[in-house]
């Protein structure tokens, strides 16, 4: 298990702002779906179903990733941020500001908008690498999970200048053929940029928080060497030859790869925990599985409904809750004096309220398949409001967190320290509390 170096972990406020933001986009879309109705999902090329997929995409999915980079960086992998809450806080309002300002952009066909938009999404990915890429090429030991995280990062680098091209192009200053771009697009942001990165990091964290074996060195290595082969020439064997068959079906296999292993690594773990984190992967995994199968059968709107509104945000959503309890908990270690007991993880966010929402989230994602599958406009609209109050009871139960470690505080007669720094690593817990909720094996199962 990974030694956790709490005491380089940044002010909880920083990835939290990231994390509290995400349910609030994704309730957007499910807002925006409740207005749109039928219309948001029969055509990709629709502006409302672009504004709903960059909505999920880079507002949810974004939010959530960046929060979690920033908090698990120093902590897993000893990796120095650059620029510190400044930048922190700057990244956050480039990636909310492009966001809004590209579904604005694809709600009012307003080119000009888009196109700053654009800009504006590729200055926040630019901000990120430049805060994290020094420090994972600088740090010490763990070579195959800081290559992969930072190949997910070039990755996105990749995907936000592909997203300039397609705004130039869909503003009419550049000829570009939409069809090719757009899937190769596609590919780099969910392919290179969220499952290597999910990938990556999964495998510390699925030993951590599902108690499963973590994949051997070699297959990780051959998986990520895989994606870089299929995307780099895939991509350009597209543009140059007009053959979109190599990237297609190499994305297809990897994706398949990357479902496949998680799913026999939740089937072989020796110890099941995180049950409500467990069902999260396995829905998401099993969405994932069949997505890809289906854009080869020509289903490309149902394919991408089942990789980038269900089985992408069902990963992301288990951890996003596991990452806000354990930010609740360190606030506490350090906001008190020691010696003082403190709620573990699993008192902050229990599992009773991770799987309410995790129940909300699959009747959401039900609905959503089915109105893409069988167009209809009460059915699309009904989805929408289930996507609504999904991403409203996940956000409610983020702030839960929040309002249980205030309560603590309030209680107890003591006046914080006015200096906290972290006292404990994981290694060297101070009582029994710290010591489970320090190793989220335990701390996602103690009562």
């Amino acid at each position: 298990m990974a030694r956790l170096a709490l005491d380089r972990a940044p002010a909880p406020a920083l990835p939290r702002r990231f994390l509290l933001s995400a349910p609030l986009w994704g309730a957007l879309t499910g807002v925006l779906l409740l207005a749109g109705g039928e219309a948001a999902v029969v055509d990709r090329w629709s502006p409302m179903t672009l504004a709903a997929v960059h909505m999920l995409t880079l507002g949810m999915l974004g939010n959530v990733m960046f929060g979690a980079l920033l908090q698990f960086l120093p902590v897993v992998a000893g990796v120095r941020i650059t620029g510190g809450p400044r930048a922190a806080h700057l990244l956050h309002a480039l990636l909310n500001l492009g966001a809004a300002g590209l579904v604005a952009g694809f709600l009012g066909r307003w080119w000009d908008g888009l196109l700053m938009a654009a800009a504006v999404l590729a200055l926040a990915f630019g901000c990120l690498a430049v805060m994290t890429l020094p420090g994972l090429w600088r740090a010490a030991g763990q070579a195959l999970l800081r290559t992969g995280i930072a190949m997910a990062i070039l990755a996105a680098l990749v995907t936000a200048a592909l997203g300039i091209g397609m705004t130039v192009g869909l503003s009419g200053r550049a000829g570009l053929p939409l069809q090719p771009w757009a899937d190769i697009h596609a590919g780099w942001g969910v392919l290179g940029w969220m499952l290597v990165l999910i990938a990556s990091v999964g495998r510390v964290t699925m030993p951590m928080f599902q108690g499963t074996a973590s994949t051997s060195v070699r297959s990780q290595s051959t998986w990520l060497l895989a994606v870089l082969m299929v995307l780099l020439p895939g991509s350009i064997h597209w543009v140059v030859d007009g053959e979109p068959g190599a990237l297609r079906l190499g994305a297809a296999l990897l994706v398949t790869a990357f479902a496949l292993a998680g799913l026999w690594l939740q089937w072989s773990a020796p110890r099941k925990r995180g049950r409500p984190l467990v069902r999260s992967w396995r829905a998401g995994l099993l969405a994932l599985l069949v997505a890809p199968w289906l854009l080869g059968v020509g289903d490309g709107m149902l394919a991408g409904i089942l990789a980038i509104a269900v089985g992408v945000p069902l990963l992301v959503i288990g951890m996003q809750m596991e990452i806000v309890a354990f930010l609740g908990w360190i606030g506490l270690q350090r906001a008190c004096p020691r010696g003082v007991l403190v709620p573990s993880v699993q008192q902050l966010l229990p599992d009773a309220d991770k799987g309410r929402v995790l129940a909300w989230h699959v009747a959401a994602c039900a609905l959503l398949i089915a109105a893409v599958a069988w167009p209809h406009d009460g059915l699309a609209r009904l989805a929408g409001l289930a996507l609504l109050l999904a991403y409203g009871a996940l956000w409610c139960a983020l702030r839960r967190v929040g309002r249980r470690s205030d309560d603590f505080l309030s209680s107890r007669p003591f006046h914080p320290p006015a200096s906290a720094p972290d006292r404990h690593s994981a290694a060297e817990p101070a009582n029994q509390d710290d010591r489970h909720a320090a190793d989220p094996t335990h701390a996602t199962n103690d009562a």
